[in-house]
């Protein structure tokens, strides 16, 4: 990216009415570009002050490339990292493979030297489920507490970009994940159960959900869907799309969530344009075919980029969505757990909901 088309993404960025921002700077591998995020920083900073924004920076690598200079400017400018960790070595290396066989090694050894010099709070980590790693659930969440992380977020594959590539290698249908989350959340909630701190995303979004009236701003479970409502991406070339998934569709030949340019666009016609429209049409789930009487519809959200991908149309048909599926039943098992919850189940997930230590946490508030 160049800095003029960095610039133009920022003065967009500006345009947002939220009063919070976060700034996620992604690849490819973004710190082989380091000499631009030293130019860009500044001047998110300048413009979030200039027009009251609170701002928030993440970089997202690899951290591969992350030596000392680097992770003692994150520090310096409150800079938060995430990267990969599918889990222990032989997955990680079989999802993730290189020369010598030692992606595991080196992705452990670059998180604990980002720790130590950025803070281990400010260092988090994402796992993708391949199908290498539904036979492991065991295995990856006790990687994840070996390497004391709080929380870890179950992920099944997506269907965009190199994922698509590689789908007769790790791909699978969407019952063998649900078999997986369900043991592994199970798992998960014996180790809260026994003081150790280890949230499940995906879960503890569908229990904020559930359980209290505040938001939780993941743009796949809103409605109005999130994309380009609460996100948009620029890519390098000055292209706006309403997420990192339209993105990587137009990677694919398919610009359908191309909002735009930086370079020819400006904020109101990027939200009045044709594609922005396009999605918004089906962004609602409250007036969406299957959607509209179904129970889960208050924890739900449409994704219409989902089902374009996946069906070729951006309502979709709700009975054949994995999407929607994968949302039932999960859905389905936290309600079932609910409706036997002792108070110790209930006291872990409103340490989960509250971001708060299991041991740390009170006694659950009473629900109606």
């Amino acid at each position: 990216m160049s800095i003029e088309t960095a610039e133009r993404s920022l003065q967009l960025m500006m345009r947002s009415p939220a009063t919070a921002i976060t700034l996620e700077l992604q690849g490819g591998e973004p710190l082989l570009a380091f000499d631009t995020i030293r130019q860009v920083v500044p001047r998110a900073k300048e413009l979030a002050a200039k027009h009251s924004k609170d701002l928030q920076i993440v970089i997202t690598s690899n951290l591969a490339f992350a030596t000392k200079e680097i992770l003692e400017y994150c520090r310096t400018e409150q800079i938060k990292l995430s990267t990969s960790l599918d889990g222990p070595a032989h997955i990680h290396n079989a999802n993730r493979p290189r020369p010598g066989n030692d992606s595991y090694e080196k992705t452990i050894d670059s998180i604990n030297r980002a720790r130590d010099i950025v803070g281990i709070e400010n260092v988090a980590a994402v796992m993708t489920t391949t199908r290498l790693s539904l036979d492991h659930p065991i295995e990856i969440i006790d990687e994840y507490v070996r390497r004391e992380f709080r929380s870890i977020f179950l992920r099944p594959i997506s269907p965009y970009g190199f994922a698509v590539k590689t789908h007769r290698r790790t791909g699978y249908h969407m019952d063998l994940f649900l078999q997986f989350y369900r043991k592994a959340l199970d798992y998960i909630i014996s180790l809260n159960r026994q003081g150790v701190d280890l949230a499940e995303v995906y879960a503890k979004i569908l229990l904020t959900k559930i359980l209290t009236p505040f938001p939780t701003h993941y743009v796949d479970l809103q409605s109005p869907f999130g994309a380009g409502v609460n996100v948009l991406v620029y890519n390098y070339n000055g292209d706006v799309f309403a997420s990192d998934e339209a993105r990587m569709l137009a990677e694919m030949n398919d610009s359908t969530f191309r909002l735009g340019s930086v370079h020819s666009d400006t904020y109101e016609s990027i939200y009045t344009g044709p594609a922005f429209q396009r999605l918004l049409n089906a962004a609602c789930n409250e007036s969406l075919p299957g959607c509209a009487a179904c129970a889960f519809q208050p924890y739900c959200g449409a994704d219409p980029i989902f089902h374009h991908a996946t069906q070729g149309d951006l309502v979709g048909h709700r009975p054949s969505s994995a999407f929607c599926h994968k949302n039932m039943e999960i859905n389905r098992y936290l309600f079932s757990l609910l409706a036997n919850a002792d108070k110790e189940l209930m006291r872990v997930f409103f340490a989960w909901i509250q971001g708060r230590s299991v041991a740390a946490s009170g006694e659950a508030p009473r629900c109606a």
